[in-house]
């Protein structure tokens, strides 16, 4: 330190101070308002940029939000839509059910018709028969002149021998 006060020379300090001051002055005059400029510039794109992706954000965040209730409102629609496809399922097998059941009723009863049907039909032909049978027994009864009871009971047990039924 006291090779710096031995070395220091009062004119020369007044000429850098003086050179400094200049220096200063033409900085202030012409080189401070661009640099500010430049600066205030910087800062603005940058603010600009801190906006822009701020507004990206809260678009990003509008978009989510958009896309979850689209979201939402397609999984609703999807199961109104599932609930309807079961409800029309359920009606189309109930249908069935009871179309089927109707035409098995309605079978049921075409079978019993045709079976009273077949039934009078045989009653009808065995009536028939029994009334041929009858006459044909009466016809030969009349034919034969029989005297006893032993001749009748014969020819009955002969005629019944001889009678086949269907």
């Amino acid at each position: 330190m006291e090779q710096l006060l031995n070395d220091f020379s009062p004119g020369l300090f007044f000429m850098q101070a003086l050179i400094l001051v200049i220096l200063l002055f033409l900085m202030i005059k012409f080189a401070w308002k661009p640099i500010m400029n430049s600066l205030t510039e910087r800062e603005e794109g940058i603010q600009n940029a801190l906006d822009q992706a701020e507004n990206a954000r809260k678009e990003m965040q509008n978009l989510q939000a958009d896309n979850e209730r689209l979201l939402k409102e397609a999984r609703a629609e999807r199961d109104a839509m599932m609930k309807e496809a079961r409800e029309i399922k359920d009606k189309i097998v109930a249908d069935a059910k009871e179309e089927a059941s109707s035409e098995a009723g309605k079978m049921i009863e075409n079978a019993k018709a045709t079976i009273k049907q077949e039934q009078q039909a045989a009653i009808s032909e065995l009536k028939k028969k029994v009334s041929e049978l009858s006459i044909s027994i009466a016809e030969k009864v009349v034919k034969k002149d029989l005297a006893s009871n032993s001749d009748q009971l014969k020819l009955v047990e002969g005629m019944l021998e001889d009678v086949t039924l269907n």
